[in-house]
């Protein structure tokens, strides 16, 4: 049998506890991370470009269990490796681009708490990406013999210029006067203003002396200020990552869906027109998040115009350049790697166990195939679990025959509850359909004796 990369023990139980649950894993993603090189290397282009002073943003298309928020996953540890901070959050319904109600600042922090840098790649990272920036600028006073506070000031003069920058700046400051004489309730507080979770401008003030906080108007404004800050931090840019976008194509109120696709569409205009520097997004969402004339992205006229697929990339030939990335399903010899490794996985902690023989993986696939078909490999996750947990088995169980183990795997194909009926569109004036159904509803429930009248 081949040898894998040497894998800890802490990250091997971690890997294949979450691929038994039908969640995606953390870490150790490389391990068993098959095909898809050509989108691997698109994305790659995209940190660098990112890296470099640009800009990226990338709808990640895939079908349900396709393997879309794995690939978001790895995308961001190439990212992380290449010096840039990352911040990840799957949209729900108290977590959307634009809002009134506070659910656009709720997936600001969310993704600040799950900021995240190569030292420390779980989230949680803004703090020591704030401390870091005010130890270089200790650096820099040191060696160029001026005040910090007015190394600070300098630095931070360029995002004074942003909307929203002078409060960021002066925020940065009262953390540096906390750094400085040991108030930790001070660092903590400017802290928490980072993160936006501050809920009212009035407890702000009286923390840290600004006017303003990250509310649901300035959450992509606070973004492009955060892209800045991390360059000045030492990092070379950020990307951001949403999944779960399909919960917009779920909102029943078309009002609703508007203002988030306007607000995507902000971000796409600014992203591919270099209005912003050093910052890259990815969205993952379903096919028909994208391509649903009614609900999707493309209901939206300008965006339709936008995301459009390349006329030319047809019969075979491919476009990976465009802003729509559409993942291709795993073929069968991507799968059977995936199975092999996973199978490599597994061993590097078993011992002495027998391992499972390439006779084996193949039998699973054909029941596999038997049992719901070519979906199998093209949507994985449920046979990625079920082929987990015979290893676990096996590996619990040595005598056992893998035989007879086989022959009782239950499988069923998955079904996208994206698909279900959705809620019926409101009104575009939200109140004469609920009056409209309300009498509606009165007419048909009361039982008069006029219902047959006629003059």
């Amino acid at each position: 049998m081949t040898t894998t990369a040497r894998i800890r023990p802490r990250e091997r139980d971690a890997l294949l506890q979450s691929l038994r649950a039908g969640v995606v894993p953390r870490v150790g993603q490389q391990h068993v991370q098959v095909g898809r090189v050509a989108e691997v290397r698109a994305m790659l282009t995209d940190v660098e470009r990112i890296a470099d002073g640009g800009s990226a943003l990338r709808f990640v298309v895939g079908e349900y269990g396709a393997g879309k928020t794995f690939f978001l996953h790895l995308v961001r540890s190439i990212a992380m490796e290449k010096r840039l901070v990352t911040a990840h959050a799957d949209l729900n319904p108290d977590r959307r681009l634009h809002a009134t109600g506070g659910q656009a600042r709720g997936l600001y922090a969310e993704l600040m708490r799950n900021l995240a840098t190569r030292s420390k790649p779980d989230g949680g990272a803004l703090p020591s990406v704030v401390e870091r920036f005010v130890s270089t600028a200790l650096a820099e006073a040191e060696r160029t013999g001026r005040a910090p506070d007015q190394v600070i000031r300098a630095r931070m003069a360029d995002l004074s210029e942003l909307t929203g920058g002078y409060d960021f700046a002066e925020v940065i400051g009262a953390y540096w006067r906390g750094h400085d004489s040991g108030d930790e309730h001070l660092k903590a507080a400017a802290v928490r203003w980072l993160r936006g979770e501050y809920a009212t401008r009035t407890d702000a003030r009286a923390a840290l002396g600004v006017r303003t906080i990250i509310d649901d108007g300035t959450m992509y404004d606070h973004l492009k200020l955060m892209s800045r800050f991390v360059r000045l931090a030492g990092f070379d840019g950020l990307l951001i990552c949403v999944d779960e976008m399909v919960n917009l194509y779920k909102l029943a109120s078309t009002r609703a869906r508007n203002a988030n696709y306007e607000q995507i569409l902000r971000i796409l205009n600014d992203t591919l027109q270099g209005s912003t520097e050093h910052l890259g997004f990815l969205f993952g969402g379903t096919p028909e998040f994208l391509r649903d004339s009614r609900r999707g992205l493309f209901s939206y006229p300008a965006l339709q115009s936008r995301l459009a697929d390349n006329a030319f990339a047809a019969n075979g030939l491919v476009d990976l350049t465009g802003p729509v990335l559409e993942l291709q399903a795993l073929t069968q010899e991507d799968f059977y790697v995936l199975l092999t490794k996973l199978r490599q996985v597994q061993a590097a902690g078993a011992g002495d166990a027998r391992p499972l023989p390439d006779e084996a993986v193949l039998a699973f696939m054909q029941h596999c195939s038997d049992k719901v078909g070519d979906v199998y490999f093209r949507t994985p996750r449920t046979t990625i679990k079920a082929f987990c947990d015979l290893l676990a088995v096996l590996e619990q169980n040595p005598d056992a025959d893998w035989r007879s183990l086989i022959g009782s795997v239950t499988l069923a194909p998955e079904h996208n509850p994206d698909l279900a009926p959705l809620e019926e569109e409101d009104h575009p004036d939200n109140t004469a359909p609920a009056a409209h159904n309300e009498s509606t509803a009165r007419s048909q429930s009361d039982d008069d004796d006029f219902t047959t009248f006629k003059l």
